[in-house]
């Protein structure tokens, strides 16, 4: 049986939707931290000859990101210029991008993510569906004052210019940040609610996708726990499998990221990670944004479940994908072998 189709551990698991807590982290805060020595040791690594990226990678994976924030603002102040334009300089391809990530507010870095997605020759969809389904509604309020600040336009404005349909319809709730939070579970509703998807997809010639779409944004997690429950015995399959047999394309994997981000939001996050390495090529944004997105969040239990459902552990699987600086700083920020 696969990780997605066990229920019964659900109901009591806490869920990072609901729950932060940095106590799940790989970096912490550096005690005894100075950011004047900080600055010192990174312009000796970036002004010097040939530039020390060792120094680069040991200093910026092992403070946090707050500690980070300072560190730029010292760095500003002592050379008039910024730590993220030297970094630019010194460094590229895929080791500049990590860097420049990690010297980012976590808000301000999810909202270049967007942009990125959104900007140029068509969207990347993956991108803004691993991003909205698995962040909190205070994670997305952040990104979206972090967008209108950078762009001066409403996220929804531009998302909804991006993209279109029932996708366009489940990512734009999604992107409103206002997923009811309460924590109590009403029973009742969840086997309503577990009724009105099974006779919108099983149970009916054609699929109502808009009942799947208006469930599944709007529901507390705790709530649609329950329903993933009392779904799997109205229907005998999980509402992931229904899903998958229903519906396709990009409204099919907005839907069943909600739903897998609504179980377990590391073990989505580990997949996302696997399939980033194997096959043709790694896709370094994809492994970039989530090691540096969850390094203070949840990334030992991505970790774990990565070594649950893959047989291996993350560390020795970038080990053998990613190379180099930008390998080793992965690897910094990974903490360690499982």
């Amino acid at each position: 049986m696969s990780v997605w189709d066990d229920l019964d551990l659900l109901l009591d698991s806490p869920s990072s939707l609901t729950v932060t807590s940095t106590a799940r982290g790989t970096i912490k805060e550096r005690p005894g931290f100075s950011p004047a020595d900080d600055v010192t040791n990174l312009r000796k690594a970036i002004e010097g000859l040939g530039t020390t990226e060792k120094t680069l990678i040991d200093i910026l994976t092992q403070r946090s990101n707050a500690q980070r924030q300072l560190i730029s603002k010292a760095y500003q102040e002592t050379t008039k210029r910024s730590l993220v334009t030297d970094l630019e300089g010194e460094t590229h391809g895929d080791f500049e991008n990590l860097l420049v990530a990690l010297v980012t507010p976590p808000s301000t870095y999810d909202c270049h993510e967007v942009i990125k997605a959104i900007k140029g020759a068509g969207t990347k969809e993956s991108t803004l569906t691993e991003i909205f389904a698995s962040r909190s509604n205070a994670q997305i309020k952040a990104l979206t004052e972090a967008y209108l600040a950078e762009t001066g336009r409403s996220l929804t404005h531009d998302l909804q210019s991006e993209v279109g349909g029932d996708y366009g319809k489940t990512l734009l709730i999604l992107a409103e940040g206002k997923r009811d939070e309460s924590t109590t579970v009403d029973a009742a509703k969840a086997k309503a609610d577990a009724k009105v998807l099974y006779e919108a997809g099983e149970k009916k010639w054609g699929t109502d996708e808009s009942k799947f779409i208006d469930i599944l944004c709007h529901r507390s997690v705790p709530q649609l726990r329950q329903t993933l429950v009392e779904y799997k015995s109205i229907s005998k399959k999980t509402l992931q499998e229904s899903i998958e047999s229903e519906m396709s394309g990009n409204l099919e994997k907005i839907l069943v990221a909600i739903v897998k981000c609504v179980k377990n939001v590391p073990a989505y996050l580990a997949e996302r990670v696997y399939k980033s390495m194997k096959g043709l090529g790694t896709s370094e944004d994809t492994l970039t944004r989530i090691l540096v997105s969850r390094a203070e969040l949840d990334l030992l239990d991505v970790r774990a479940e990565y070594k649950k459902l893959f047989g291996c552990s993350l560390f020795s699987s970038l080990e053998s994908e990613v190379s180099g600086n930008y390998g080793d700083t992965l690897k910094k920020i990974c903490g360690g072998d499982d």
